[in-house]
């Protein structure tokens, strides 16, 4: 799978999400306002920063920094329209889930689902229901 690598620190330790060539590399800054537009769109910069001021404490130019380099990756869009420009993503959150999953699973578990299963059952604590539920998978997947 074919990448680049952007880092944007937004903590002491910046995360960098991989994501194919149909979806933009996000880092986790980016991931945290691109979520809010999944949420709901589309939203102006200032109702972006309001939804993340109490759990991040971001001032609204830093998420308008994020938000401008979200466009940049074209990982949102700009609706035209009267009054403020508004955000919406421009790829499925589906889009990057899966490539952040498929890019997890090669670089810490070399590309093998085993041993990822094995460790994630072993931490988890899951409830009956989620147990049945991955056997159902498990087994739909065997039948592929």
């Amino acid at each position: 799978m074919a990448s680049t690598t952007i880092v944007v620190e937004a903590s002491t330790t910046p995360v960098v999400f991989l994501c194919d060539m149909d979806s933009p590399a996000i880092t986790e800054a980016e991931w945290t306002v691109m979520e809010v537009l999944w949420e709901r769109a589309p939203q102006t910069a200032s109702e972006v920063a309001r939804r993340l001021r109490k759990n991040t404490g971001w001032a609204e130019n830093t998420v308008r920094t994020l938000l401008a380099r979200l466009l940049e990756k074209s990982a949102v869009q700009v609706m035209d329209g009267p009054g403020p420009r508004q955000f919406s993503p421009a790829v499925a959150r589906e889009v990057c889930v899966r490539a952040e999953s498929d890019s997890f699973l090669q670089r810490v578990f070399q590309g093998a689902a085993k041993p990822l299963l094995i460790h994630f059952a072993s931490i988890a604590k899951l409830t009956p229901e989620e147990v049945r539920e991955l056997k159902r998978m498990l087994d739909r997947s065997q039948k592929k």
